[in-house]
């Protein structure tokens, strides 16, 4: 009987052998012992199916890095980099499928669409740890600017991605370093700054509007 994980494990196979989608579902189902109405019990195309995949190695890090003894007491920028390194970690095993995906997709400003799912989630995980943040006051909590944040994580998250993608080092050495210096600059911006400050001071000054024609050495 078909499921879930052996559809996707032949489809990845296929892709990877041949370059390319199976022509159709009733060939692809053919060529995998299965009836074509079984196939569309899981999955209603090709590109659902493999946006599934994507959606799997999300969910896949998400138990894995929130199932860690301190997992609790990590701040919301720790948590973002255990995420990132530990989705990137997984993602070797399956780099070639990655590679041959994400390939296969427009080139465009907005994010593939076969990663839909994998962003809703990301972005679900993303408004949870900086919520958090928040609260703990570890990130400063901007007027319109921090629903926003979810939105920079994501962009840093396609920004390595496509580094991976086309990262020769051993190991992938290199996309480490670009997680590390990428994650933790991004959270800097999010941190109270001498910026924040300012508006700060700005505020408290156009409330006590009447201190401002008080101010100045010359009024001594």
């Amino acid at each position: 009987m078909a499921t879930t994980e052996s559809i996707q494990k032949a489809y990845i196979d296929f892709v990877l052998t041949e370059g390319h989608q199976p022509k159709s579902v009733y060939i692809f189902a053919k060529q995998n012992e299965m009836a074509e109405e079984e196939f569309y019990r899981f999955f209603g195309s090709f590109d659902a199916l493999e946006e599934s995949i994507w959606a799997d190695l999300a969910n896949k890090t998400l138990i894995e890095i929130r199932g860690q003894e301190v997992w609790l007491q990590y701040s919301a920028r720790e948590k973002a980099l255990s995420f990132f390194y530990s989705f990137f970690e997984l993602l070797k095993s399956s780099r070639s499928f990655a590679v041959y995906s994400l390939n296969r997709q427009p080139r465009g400003l907005s994010s593939p669409r076969v990663l839909d799912t994998f962003r809703a989630i990301f972005e679900n995980f993303a408004e949870s740890i900086l919520n958090e943040g928040i609260e703990s006051a570890e990130l400063s909590d901007r007027k319109f600017f921090s629903k926003r944040y979810k939105d920079a994580l994501w962009i840093q998250f396609g920004f390595v991605l496509n580094f991976w993608v086309r990262d020769n080092s051993a190991g992938f050495e290199k996309t480490d370093e670009a997680i590390e210096k990428g994650v933790n600059v991004t959270f800097d911006l999010f941190q109270r700054s001498p910026i924040d400050n300012l508006f700060e001071y700005g505020k408290f000054l156009a409330k006590n509007g009447n201190l401002k024609e008080k101010m100045g050495f010359g009024n001594f």
